[in-house]
């Protein structure tokens, strides 16, 4: 079982960057694939990054090249999301979640955090 919990969100303007984190409980986060989801209002989920186990491999949306970056420290159980240059169309819940990798960049995702607001002003 594990436990993640998303911080790290808020209200910034547009062009301006964040960085989300999300904390796993648990002695096992290296054996987990992560990955970084967003919802924005009245639209599906979707997909944004993912990191392996090791962190050596990364997969990226191809609607955030260039300004979002996945990391992870296994020795904090953290996983991160850096954002830059936000603009409005940014602007949703971002969901943090673990799972194992069924034939890389996919993964089966078993556990969900309960999302982070990110809220972008022009």
């Amino acid at each position: 079982q594990v436990q993640l919990v998303e911080s790290g969100g808020g209200l910034v303007q547009a062009g301006g960057s964040l960085r989300l984190s999300c904390d796993a409980s648990g002695r096992t986060f290296s054996s987990y694939a992560m990955g970084w989801f967003r919802q924005a209002p009245g639209k599906e989920r979707e997909f944004v990054a993912a990191i392996s186990g090791s962190g050596s491999l990364r997969f990226r949306a191809d609607s955030v090249k260039g300004r979002f970056t996945i990391s992870r420290d296994n020795a904090k159980n953290t996983v991160y999301l850096q954002i830059n240059s936000l603009n409005p169309e940014d602007t949703a819940v971002y969901y943090c979640a673990a799972g194992s990798v069924s034939g890389w960049p996919a993964v089966r995702y078993d556990y969900w955090g309960q999302g982070t607001q990110v809220t972008v002003s022009s």
